[in-house]
């Protein structure tokens, strides 16, 4: 079998595809402030952990060697309009659901803290280590 290194970034964006879907009554809501609820947060992680598996992807596949060197780049340019395009999902498609323009926000933080943290992070985990410099 090949190697496929973008298939956790596809399970993952699946993963948060029917995550979102859920219908609005089955989840809880949870608030630390007004502004700031656990979902905000739970939006951002997902984000950053889809940029994180995406930038890697990119970085070890070999077939498209501007995947492989502007992968940062390719990685922002596909999950930002990701997450808009789910909040927009979730505002027309899926029920029980409403678009929230801070929940696309939490989405996009997510992924613009993934790109800061992802040198820090690949040090701490060494199958993510890679070089800086393809």
């Amino acid at each position: 079998m090949r190697n496929r290194p973008n298939l956790p970034t596809i399970f993952w964006a699946l993963f948060i595809l029917i995550l979102c879907g859920i219908p609005g009554r089955d989840i809880p809501h949870i608030s630390f402030l007004e502004i700031l609820s656990f979902d905000k947060w739970v939006h951002a992680g997902m984000f950053f952990v889809l940029t994180i598996f995406a930038i890697r992807g990119f970085r070890l596949q070999q077939k498209f060697p501007a995947l492989k060197s502007k992968a940062i780049v390719f990685a922002l340019a596909i999950n930002i309009p990701y997450g808009g395009l789910l909040e927009i999902m979730q505002g027309t498609l899926f029920i029980e659901r409403s678009a929230d323009v801070l929940d696309f926000a939490a989405n996009s933080f997510g992924c613009l803290l993934a790109v800061l943290l992802y040198n820090r992070i690949s040090n701490l985990f060494p199958r993510l280590k890679l070089p800086l410099h393809v």
